[in-house]
């Protein structure tokens, strides 16, 4: 992703069936502003229409928004079988448009995503929401679903940030062993 040491946008994705939550953020120097946010709602009642209503709002914002990186969270197995299947094809949804858009994809686990914007891996919603609203000042979410994706912006903003300044060490350091 060549971004040099100006701003960046990321799109945060949440992804569900029914409702994929999504936020778009842009970090630089620092600072995070708020682009946008807004949940992608399922129509239609087969699944493979809901999935391509899916497909087609998100593709829109992505459209819209302009990303130059996405993250989604990644889903956990749970008793159901069924239901965690049907949530792993929304994922794909929800991996496949932005790496349809040619951009890179991040990936992160409920828990990496808590602990990168509240400081706790098992921290609650209501947690996550307020850390959300403190680091993007004056936003309004559009909904629980939303404010999980701007939480995954920010924990790859974050990411993609540290991973910056680490690169920047090692040519540094490097550079310096000529001297």
């Amino acid at each position: 992703m060549a971004m040099g040491h100006g701003a960046f946008r990321v799109l945060g994705i949440d992804p569900g069936l029914r409702n994929l939550g999504w936020g778009v953020i842009e970090a630089g120097g620092g600072r995070l502003r708020h682009v946008a946010n807004g949940v992608c709602r399922s129509e239609g009642e087969e699944l493979a229409s809901r999935l391509l209503s899916l497909h087609g709002q998100l593709s829109e914002v992505v459209a819209r928004h302009a990303p130059d990186c996405a993250a989604v969270e990644q889903t956990f197995v749970n008793k159901d079988a069924v239901a965690t299947l049907k949530l792993g094809q929304a994922r794909a949804v929800a991996l496949l448009v932005p790496a349809q858009a040619g951009l890179e994809v991040g990936e992160y686990a409920p828990n990496a995503v808590k602990k990168a914007v509240v400081g706790v891996g098992h921290a609650a919603k209501v947690q996550v929401d307020h850390m959300v609203r403190l680091q993007l000042p004056g936003v309004t979410i559009a909904g629980p679903d939303a404010a999980d994706a701007l939480a995954v912006a920010i924990c790859h903003a974050f990411q993609v940030q540290a991973g910056g300044r680490l690169a920047a060490a090692i040519a540094g350091a490097v550079g310096g062993r000529g001297r």
